[in-house]
């Protein structure tokens, strides 16, 4: 993790008046290893930082947000929508798992990111499910990857996609000898609305002939 994402979780943590100490015990890590995360001593997982963030009432997107963002409403917009790859914030996390966002600013409802999961890394080192609030919807670009999803077992190819309520329990493992790399959306919240795709046909079914 980039200093300024882990000033934005101690912060996180204080104006929630959470001690180091009870935060800790709430995500299930211990006190020390939550002060090696915030001081720069350690990386979390991804389980460990979604349990973080999902105690702390922030997102994702607000985490990596860029220095002197706000909490709560979005930024104000910067005078381009444009993110060259030099310019996106990152959080690097343990076994060396990447996030890249891919917006200009925080979004409160979505993180959009790219995601690189090294070989023989996972989203819990333990090996244990996390869940979390939010619909996550995910797209291989290239390398393999491994979903437990609940009881299921599912595998990604490049051009699959996979998309899941994210409180149902998952493990992501790149069992392979290459990175794996994808497109990541995780929606938080969302208005409801009419699913514009609601109509969209697997490729190549038949076209319904109205009578």
């Amino acid at each position: 993790m980039e200093p300024e994402a882990r000033t934005r979780l101690r912060t996180a943590r204080t104006d929630a008046q959470l001690s180091v100490r009870e935060l800790s015990r709430r995500v299930g890590i211990s006190p020390s290893m939550l002060s090696q995360i915030e001081n720069g001593h350690s990386e979390p997982s991804v389980a460990t930082l979604y349990s973080l963030v999902s105690e702390l009432e922030i997102s994702l997107d607000q985490l990596l947000a860029g220095p002197g963002a706000e909490r709560g409403p979005r930024a104000p917009v910067t005078p381009s929508p444009l993110v060259t790859p030099d310019r996106r914030a990152v959080l690097v996390m343990e076994s060396g798992v990447t996030w890249e966002r891919l917006t200009h600013d925080s979004d409160p409802m979505v993180a959009a990111l790219l995601v690189t999961y090294p070989p023989d890394s996972s989203s819990s080192v333990n090996g244990g499910l996390m869940r979390h609030q939010g619909h996550e919807y995910a797209f291989l670009l290239s390398g393999r990857l491994t979903v437990r999803l609940g009881f299921d077992t599912l595998h990604l190819e490049p051009g699959s996609s996979i998309s899941f309520d994210s409180t149902v329990p998952h493990l992501y493992l790149n069992e392979g000898d290459e990175p794996a790399r994808g497109l990541w959306h995780v929606v938080t919240s969302a208005p409801a609305a009419a699913d514009p795709a609601a109509e969209w046909r697997p490729v190549g079914a038949p076209l319904q002939q109205s009578s």
